[in-house]
């Protein structure tokens, strides 16, 4: 009998390439986004901006439910078995087997479509029943409501595309997409502001609402070019079409494969406590913040985030589809651990190891400086006007929740590749009580010691170390499983740490923040000398490590281009 093929694990060096690509690509539109929103931010007051974050969310929102967790099974097909389940559906090849597998991926991507009608309706209905008068009567309000929700199926539309070239590892796709769809939002949101403010017309929130709906269109037009070449060469279709047999069990109606929607199902409940656990610093803001505390949480969580959307989210994203792919087989979850590990999870081990400790080494340098080259940015790019609402003090402490997003992002990444649908369900349990916790932290800040929007950052770092460390524990007992050890504190680079923690009470005693938002320059420039001799300390304490990365890269590079 010959042995059953085993799904190839995928090389580390293609998850390395896709994140560099998508990480270069989203840094060239982002920095347009940049640019533009420094221009945009002389038109806009700050109770206008929070209310165009009010309308992101609810756009967020209708895609969050509607395709999260049908992305995170999608990408664990392999894990649900459905390797077998296709190479049963023909004898004609791999290339029969592709055919199978991206229309059955293309199939479940339709899904995404039908449950974003009725999510974008409800949750449209729930916003407008919900809003106060004030909101209400702001200008356009409620079309740039429609326009948000038509922007939002506009892009699921695109959805069936995406997690075919997802699962193909086509990273260069989405890279392109997301660039083009990105600077032509840019263009559309200022030129229509600039319009409106140079006619003296309040048209409100429209021109983000116009922007996103352009956003959408953009992706659904490159999503589709390249879908139907990948069509043309395999032979399959990008609508939806039979797979299997009538009396095959694994699929519904032919069309749909059942244990990549039972997982889907199963990740529901939890990819809903996590939207309001992500989200839910927004939500919170909006029911006990003032219009201009809105907007300067607004814009201190935009520049904030800047970071994490830029390097950790596609790392994150990458991460995903690897674990998923690399760990193709369930953990085991019996009382008999395996004698010896697999190379595929020793190397997992190695890559959780190598991203972590990379973070933390980012990590310290972000906590080192930018509470303090936070304020004097902020006063040179978006203007005095936004540094006088307080706006730089929360951007100062939003420098403090940046290491703990980024570490909860790759944790929960790891989770969500390997988790099996008990875990999910417990992991979605204590995110109930993780999201109490943060709820109740959030009004104690921002109700009883008035900390304002400083105290929702607070109350992020609380829910999101909550988080990792639930994270943490589930990932140590995985490898344990598989009889190899995870440990957190050799992770910790003791002396780096120490270096950066001498660096922040070296500036805190020399008062630089006494006249970051006067003398923004004369600020940047002191804290500049004290940033060098950091990061030059950190690469000498490090240096082993960071040659270590930089040779295994080289060395998994190499072999791709014989």
């Amino acid at each position: 009998m010959a042995p059953k093929p085993e799904a190839a694990a995928p090389a580390p060096a293609s998850m390395l390439k896709g994140a560099s690509l998508l990480i270069l690509l989203q840094l060239l539109s982002r920095l347009v986004t940049f640019v533009a929103n420094q221009l945009l931010l002389r038109l806009l007051t700050a109770p206008r901006l929070g209310l165009s974050t009010q309308l992101e969310v609810y756009y967020l929102s209708v895609l969050f439910f509607a395709r999260e967790s049908l992305r995170v099974a999608i990408q664990r097909q392999g894990t649900a078995g459905g390797g077998a389940a296709f190479a049963a559906g023909g004898d004609d090849g791999g290339r029969g087997r592709a055919r199978r597998e991206s229309q059955a991926v293309v199939n479940l991507g339709y899904l995404a479509i039908l449950l974003g009608a009725f999510v974008s309706v409800g949750l449209g209905r729930l916003y407008l029943a919900y809003a106060n008068r004030s909101t209400l009567e702001t200008p356009h309000l409620v079309p740039s409501l429609y326009l948000y929700g038509l922007a939002a199926m506009v892009e699921l539309l695109s959805e069936p595309c995406f997690v075919l070239m997802q699962t193909r590892l086509r990273f260069g796709t989405r890279a392109a997409a997301e660039s083009a769809a990105t600077f032509l939002r840019c263009i559309v949101v200022f030129g229509s502001a600039a319009w409106a403010s140079s006619r003296q017309i309040d048209i409100g929130v429209l021109p983000f609402a116009l922007g996103q709906l352009c956003y959408g269109a953009a992706l659904l037009l490159i999503y589709l070019r390249s879908g139907r070449g990948l069509a043309s060469s395999l032979g399959f279709s990008l609508l939806p079409r039979a797979v299997s047999t009538g009396d095959d069990p694994d699929f519904l109606w032919s069309c749909f494969y059942r244990p990549t929607m039972t997982l889907a199902a199963s990740m529901m409940a939890q990819s809903v406590v996590k939207h309001l656990l992500t989200q839910g610093d927004t939500f919170l803001i909006s029911l006990l913040a003032t219009p201009d505390m809105q907007g300067v949480y607004a814009l201190a969580n935009n520049y904030g985030g800047l970071l994490a959307r830029l390097l950790f989210q596609p790392v994150e994203e990458s991460s995903r589809t690897y674990f998923s792919r690399l760990l193709s087989a369930p953990l085991p979850s019996g009382d008999k651990p395996s004698t010896k590990p697999s190379p595929a999870v020793a190397e997992a081990k190695r890559s959780l190891d190598t991203l972590l400790r990379l973070y933390i080494l980012l990590s310290a340098v972000i906590v080192g400086v930018g509470p303090f080259a936070a304020p004097s940015l902020l006063s040179i790019v978006a203007g005095k006007r936004w540094t006088g609402f307080g706006a730089g003090e929360v951007l100062g402490s939003y420098c403090f929740y940046i290491p703990f997003l980024a570490l909860n992002g790759l944790t929960e990444s790891f989770v969500a590749s390997v988790a099996s649908q008990g875990e999910v369900h417990r992991q979605s349990i204590w995110m109930g009580a993780f999201s109490v916790a943060f709820a109740t932290s959030a009004f104690v800040f921002m109700r009883v010691f008035s900390l304002g929007a400083r105290g929702l950052v607070l109350a992020n770092i609380i829910n999101m170390l909550c988080r990792i460390v639930w994270s943490l524990f589930f990932i140590k007992t995985s490898f344990t499983r598989h009889r190899v050890e995870f440990s957190v504190t050799s992770l910790l680079p003791g002396t780096t740490m120490a270096t950066s923690l001498s660096t922040f009470v070296l500036l805190h005693h020399l008062h630089v923040l006494d006249k970051a938002e006067a003398e923004p320059i004369t600020t940047l420039a002191k804290i500049a000398g004290s940033a060098i001799p950091l990061l030059l300390m950190i690469i000498f304490f490090e240096q082993k490590f960071l040659l270590e990365c930089f040779r295994s890269v080289r060395g998994r590079r190499r072999p791709a281009k014989q």
